[in-house]
């Protein structure tokens, strides 16, 4: 367990959403859950249904959940993308907007998702980071709340889901060159001009390139004219593409993998043939393979321009 170490006020927040302001008079007395989120993470997206379940099992026996949400990406920082988040994933515990990092900082946290398990006393407990060690976290909260009895079942569906782990041979990727690596287009990458960009005659794993006219930004990748492509060798299960836009209209995309449509392999956020619509900031899935886990080769054409590509993530 965790050394004696009284939580920080969650004073500094932009605004609360399911929630009025809570400060030490509303928590008293209270086990706390706090976890530190950000709408585009697919690591917390696979853990939401955990957080989600025990607030729902364990709320009459004294839990209260505290969602905050801090932002990675700039374009995170808008309101009402982190409210649909919450309509999407069924989150009706408080969440806190910490758009300017001041509870993140308070925590001395570093990672998204960060569970803190905090007792009545007002003491952390235990914490963790990242996936995982779900039962665990689970009989930390029934300790706290001096209960005992069955683990919640949970099964995360469509992005939700479990990755597949043992076949998972690719890493997250930034495309903004302030974290990138593995970029494959010939003659380089251009940083912060616009530059046209060509694929190379042979991709090898767990690399990526460019097609079309783009600017290479720090953290992000936009697509300066249409149309454009990103093309990754991967091996895994799931393929995820984090992606805003800088204008006005809906961007449709469209996903090939090996250079066909994807059939059943296809993402939650495109059709059989590949099709997709880029409207909101958000995290998208492009691809759930149905049929084994190989190498392959994703390549997503976008028809229209001001797509901002950040970073590719797999399970």
């Amino acid at each position: 367990m965790f050394d004696r170490l009284h939580m920080p006020r969650l004073g500094g927040a932009n605004e609360w959403l399911n929630s009025e302001p809570l400060g030490p008079a509303e928590l008293r007395g209270s086990v706390l859950l706090v976890n530190f989120w950000t709408l585009t993470c697919i690591n917390w997206l696979r853990q939401e249904p955990y957080v989600r379940a025990w607030s729902k099992a364990y709320r009459d026996d004294g839990l209260v959940v505290i969602g905050v949400h801090t932002p990675e990406f700039s374009f995170e920082h808008e309101i009402n993308d982190v409210r649909r988040a919450l309509k999407e994933r069924r989150i009706d515990y408080p969440v806190a907007i910490d758009n300017d990092y001041a509870i993140w900082s308070a925590f001395d946290n570093h990672y998204w998702p960060a569970l803190y398990f905090v007792d009545a006393a007002g003491i952390i407990r235990d914490q963790h980071f990242g996936e995982g060690r779900y039962e665990q976290s689970e009989r930390v909260l029934q300790r706290l709340l001096g209960v005992e009895r069955a683990i919640v079942s949970v099964k995360g569906v469509g992005v939700e889901a479990e990755a597949a782990w043992e076949d998972l041979r690719t890493p997250e990727t930034y495309l903004g060159y302030r974290r990138s690596d593995q970029f494959a287009s010939p003659d380089g990458a251009a940083l912060d001009e616009l530059s046209v960009y060509e694929l190379p005659d042979r991709l090898r794993l767990n690399h990526w390139a460019l097609t079309g006219e783009w600017k290479i930004g720090a953290e992000s990748v936009v697509l300066e004219k249409a149309p454009g492509s990103i093309a990754y060798q991967f091996h895994a299960r799931d393929a995820h593409l984090v992606l805003s836009r800088g204008g006005e209209e809906p961007i449709p995309f469209r996903v090939l993998i090996d250079g066909t449509a994807p059939g059943p392999s296809r993402g939650v956020d495109i059709d059989e043939d590949g099709n997709g619509v880029l409207e909101d900031g958000r995290l998208y899935q492009l691809v759930r393979a149905h049929d084994g886990i190989s190498e392959r080769t994703l390549e997503i054409t976008f028809l229209g321009a001001d797509a901002e590509a950040y970073v590719l993530t797999f399970g």
